[in-house]
């Protein structure tokens, strides 16, 4: 049987040669190999091509080579998590090529699997696919994305036996799976290596023939950054964006798959009680999710997609990033709420890039709008300054076009009949006169008696 050598972190680090692509597995710091990283962080391998969803945090993992000058490229999802990342961007130090996630996740399988690439409907007539080759597929206009292949591969599993069969631990999955698979090298970060048959066949998660060599490592709360305690992730609630949280819920039916974004609807996962029946799905591996643990921290529990620590319902499972984005896509996620920054007559919605800011961020956003069954946005109706967000023609880079089921805002209820937008309800304390004057867009008006 062939037993991959275990070697030492530093030993591990030597296997990355400057100018080479090098993937790493986590989504933020879970299941992130964060002592590999460390150790590179030790070497002068320069001019390194990063593929990770992000690039860690300040720091820690990916941030500290960031912070060393070590990287010359980054590939992935979503930057903004760190703000060193951000100001490379933008200093011209890091050239960045932001994928949406389950785009990224599905370019690294399709990489491990000898495929050329694919056409994904994630990103179809917004900013980031303006050069792709565009067609039109079964009806969708679809854009192509070639695979995601990488010399080395640091990835970070539970447990490893000496055959090299990882296992990972709860939503840490994510992007280690995919990667490492895409690499001419693997190496895996694990917490503990144990005897051939320790880990049962149908408990493997990766085989052992992916995977070149091991390393051991122990995780500490201190390499977790943000997620390292669930104290970290309270906020403040106040009623406007409650009653939007309320209203989203009504929408909901028992049974259904429902995945929500960060902002407003996280909100609804705390109204959520087990009698309804509604099953929460994060995009980072996990269907089942239960609301937050009173104390502890990754380390203890899975995460959602804000990195925050949850509990897991009886009945849950986890699944890595490809699996989980193949769900989305493929139609099996019955609603999705959004966040956004402007929804339009024609029903685009915008929701990923901040004005004056760097786009650096999507996230799974691109893949949720075009994947759910059905959409709901929930925002402010204006900006604080007045401006309307429901408007006639987004402004803003569009994350995807005619998407949209329902608007929830602050202030009105809105939903898209026959293609146009209707008002529909009204949010406690507006007035008819009042959405009429704050509306940017042509409405029709179906209040409810």
């Amino acid at each position: 049987m062939r037993r991959p050598p275990v070697i030492t972190v530093h030993e591990a680090a030597q296997h990355v040669q400057s100018g080479q692509t090098l993937l790493v597995g986590g989504f933020g710091m879970t299941g992130n190999p964060v002592h590999l990283l460390h150790a590179l962080a030790e070497l002068p391998t320069r001019d390194l091509t990063y593929v990770a969803n992000n690039v860690g945090e300040v720091g820690i993992g990916g941030g500290r080579l960031l912070r060393n000058g070590q990287l010359r490229r980054a590939v992935g999802s979503y930057f903004t998590s760190n703000r060193e990342a951000v100001q490379a961007a933008q200093d011209g130090s890091l050239e960045v090529e932001l994928l949406p996630q389950g785009t990224l996740a599905e370019a690294l399988r399709a990489g491990g699997a000898g495929i050329g690439g694919f056409y994904t409907p994630a990103a179809a007539g917004t900013v980031i696919a303006q050069s792709s080759d565009t067609r039109v597929l079964n009806g969708r206009e679809m854009v192509f994305v070639p695979a995601l292949r990488g010399d080395v591969a640091f990835i970070r599993a539970w447990r490893a036996d000496r055959a090299g069969n990882l296992q990972y631990r709860l939503t840490e999955q994510n992007f280690n799976r995919a990667m490492a698979t895409a690499a001419d090298v693997v190496i895996a970060e694990v917490e503990e290596i144990v005897e051939v048959g320790e880990i049962a066949p149908e408990h493997v998660h990766t085989p052992g023939l992916y995977v070149d060599y091991l390393v051991q490592a122990t995780l500490t709360p201190a390499d977790l950054g943000s997620s390292a305690d669930v104290g970290g992730s309270g906020r403040k609630v106040d009623e406007r964006r409650l009653n939007m949280a309320r209203r989203a819920l009504e929408e909901l039916m028992p049974g259904s798959v429902v995945n929500l974004g960060i902002g407003i609807p996280t909100l609804v996962a705390d109204l959520i009680t087990p009698e309804m029946q509604i099953n929460l799905h994060t995009e980072n591996g996990m269907l089942g999710v239960g609301p937050a643990p009173q104390d502890g921290g990754a380390m203890d529990y899975p995460v959602n997609a804000g990195k925050v620590p949850v509990t897991a319902l009886p009945g849950a499972s986890y699944f890595d990033s490809a699996d989980s984005f193949a769900m989305i896509r493929g139609g099996h996620v019955d609603v999705a709420i959004m966040g956004g920054l402007q929804v339009d007559a024609a029903g685009n919605l915008a929701n990923w890039a901040v004005p004056g800011r760097p786009l650096l961020g999507v996230g799974g956003a691109m893949d949720l709008a075009s994947g759910a069954a059905r959409l709901i946005v929930t925002m402010n109706h204006t900006d604080p300054d007045g401006t309307p967000k429901i408007v006639q023609t987004c402004t803003l880079p569009v994350t995807a076009r005619g998407v949209t089921n329902m608007v929830i805002t602050d202030r009105a209820v809105f939903e898209f009949r026959d293609g146009q937008l209707t008002l529909t309800g009204l949010m406690p304390g507006s007035t008819l006169e009042e959405i009429r004057a704050s509306t940017g867009a042509t409405f029709v008006e179906a209040l409810r008696e």
